[in-house]
């Protein structure tokens, strides 16, 4: 891929969570934080197409070489939510993917990446989810289904306690822990979906996006739901040429 689309191709690693990991595939989640910085020191020394021969905290390689080294090192960028994995990122990695966040927790995150980096430059990326609609209840009903999906998830959950979003999403947590699906569904504010789900007009879309990158976003990611038009359309929409 890296020579499919020199200078183009970005790898990017994430420790994923206890579902994906343990639940579908029967592998143990633990160790996450040893196991992507011995991923990502393997893959430093790969790529640049030596034999790896290495003993790690929590692995060991040995006799391993690419058999195609890229003519250009593709950067790894590691997906990161709370201080320790974007301390890795801004120390090891070429930068850090940053996911469910608004635009003004922006800089609380580029922070603790610089602060690991010294000085060096590190792109930030941020995965956005946009709803392209002026219908704001359609949007916040989209927004919560996703939200319960993704936050209810342990490092998730973490996170937005370390963001201070903590006492905002305590009940849909409590809900969601005792069974009631519909409760922790009412119990998220507007207020949250509207920071963590951009949508509105392909105007005010934009401009918001903009904001993530005025706040520290390098490469902003949109994930656009394509509901009131079409994802094309959406996408030239959101270009900031269309600006």
């Amino acid at each position: 891929m890296a020579d499919a689309a020199p200078g183009r191709f970005y790898c990017g690693l994430g420790a994923s969570s206890q579902v994906i990991v343990a639940d579908w595939n029967g592998l143990a989640f633990e160790n996450q934080y040893r196991r992507i910085r011995d991923t990502l020191r393997f893959l430093r020394m790969a790529f640049s197409g030596e034999k790896v021969t290495e003993e790690f905290e929590t692995f060991k390689v040995k006799g391993f070489r690419l058999a195609r080294v890229p003519e250009q090192l593709p950067p790894v960028y590691l997906a990161a939510l709370r201080p320790g994995m974007l301390h890795l990122a801004g120390k090891e990695a070429d930068g850090a993917i940053l996911n469910w966040l608004s635009a003004e927790d922006v800089a609380t995150s580029v922070a603790e990446v610089e602060k690991a980096a010294g000085g060096a430059p590190r792109e930030i990326v941020a995965r956005i989810f946009v709803i392209v609609t002026e219908d704001a209840d359609v949007a916040r009903t989209i927004g919560r289904r996703m939200i319960t999906a993704y936050l209810n998830v342990h490092a998730y959950a973490e996170f937005h306690r370390w963001l201070g979003r903590g006492p905002a999403l305590q009940p849909m947590w409590d809900a969601w822990a005792a069974g009631d699906r519909k409760g922790a569904l009412a119990a998220i504010p507007d207020e949250v979906v509207d920071d963590l789900v951009v949508h509105g007009s392909v105007a005010e879309c934009r401009a918001h996006i903009q904001r993530y990158v005025d706040n520290g976003i390098t490469v902003p990611a949109p994930a656009v739901i394509p509901i009131g038009i079409d994802l094309a359309d959406a996408v030239a929409g959101l270009s900031p040429s269309a600006g």
